[in-house]
């Protein structure tokens, strides 16, 4: 019986758990509501808890991320610093990917502090706090989110970085070097992302239309570890089930071929997929785009380079 009791008591703190408001959720939705006195006192009160975890910088983050996005520059750079302080302070017991919300957090405060110091003008600043922070963080998982922002600033106008090309599916892709006279157009994405899937039919007819004038596409994608579901899987494993999804959902793109290297995600800051890199007849990049676009959008700049 007392076994029996100490179980029922484990199954309904465990529901309890289950349903416990989430705060970095919470704090969203406060900010998405613009009311962002509402999300302070959301994590005021965790904190009060709780102290300083993981999931509560994470959700400090979001405050930051929200005031950039409404242009509060002062206000966001001020939420980003605390962020950031907090996040140094709790790196020192322990690394930062030791759970997930920590990075989220570090990463999103760097984001923000560069992101604002642009917007205000200060561009070279931005862009050489940004490379010291990638200095310092090469070797973790935010690595790939300093160069998306490192790339935001500087990449357009510039050589595209070479990509790895020593494993791939579909048509062996040629280096960019010897793609040069022709518009190029990466494609950056992962098996997992719906997003990915939606930017599919855009491509499709961006190829229909352009495709005898030259356009080419090229499909970069990574492993992640795993396959449907989350289960984890080794790399042989995955590599055969991203070659499912690209059959199933990429059909349509035709001779897209798809290098497989996480380096090329890391070297183009491709944390955000897809992510849209267009480049020119010099190998310039002319469009460095984080998320979709539509064939509208994609279609202008390619029929610019064209002409």
């Amino acid at each position: 019986m007392r076994k029996l009791r100490g179980l029922i008591l484990l199954l309904a703190a465990a529901g309890a758990l289950a349903q416990a408001p989430n705060l970095v959720r919470e704090v969203r939705a406060a900010i998405n509501a613009n009311d962002f006195a509402r999300a302070e006192a959301q994590i005021a009160e965790y904190q009060a808890r709780r102290g300083v975890t993981p999931e509560m910088l994470e959700a400090l983050s979001w405050l930051g991320r929200g005031a950039l996005a409404a242009k509060k520059y002062d206000q966001a750079e001020a939420y980003a610093s605390r962020t950031r302080e907090l996040c140094l302070e709790m790196l020192k017991t322990r690394p930062l990917d030791a759970d997930r919300n920590l990075p989220i957090a570090l990463g999103a405060a760097i984001e923000v502090l560069a992101q604002a110091a642009a917007a205000r003008g200060e561009r070279s600043a931005a862009v050489a706090f940004l490379q010291e922070q990638l200095a310092a963080y090469r070797d973790t998982s935010i690595r790939t989110r300093i160069q998306k922002n490192i790339n935001l600033l500087t990449l357009e106008g510039r050589a595209a970085p070479p990509l790895e090309v020593n494993e791939w599916l579909g048509p062996r892709p040629q280096p960019l070097n010897a793609l040069k006279g022709r518009p190029v157009l990466l494609f950056f994405w992962a098996h997992w992302c719906g997003d990915c899937k939606a930017q599919a039919p855009a491509l499709a007819k961006l190829l229909e239309e352009y495709g005898r004038g030259g356009l080419t596409l090229v499909g970069p994608t990574q492993r992640y570890g795993y396959v449907a579901g989350g289960k984890e899987a080794g790399p042989q494993e995955e590599l055969a089930y991203i070659d499912e999804v690209r059959a199933r959902f990429y059909g349509q793109l035709g001779a897209m071929s798809v290098p497989v290297s996480e380096e090329n995600f890391k070297n183009y800051g491709a944390s955000t997929t897809p992510t849209l890199v267009l480049i020119d007849r010099a190998g310039l990049v002319r469009l460095y785009h984080p998320g979709n676009l539509t064939y509208e959008e994609l279609a202008a700049r390619v029929t610019a380079l064209l002409k």
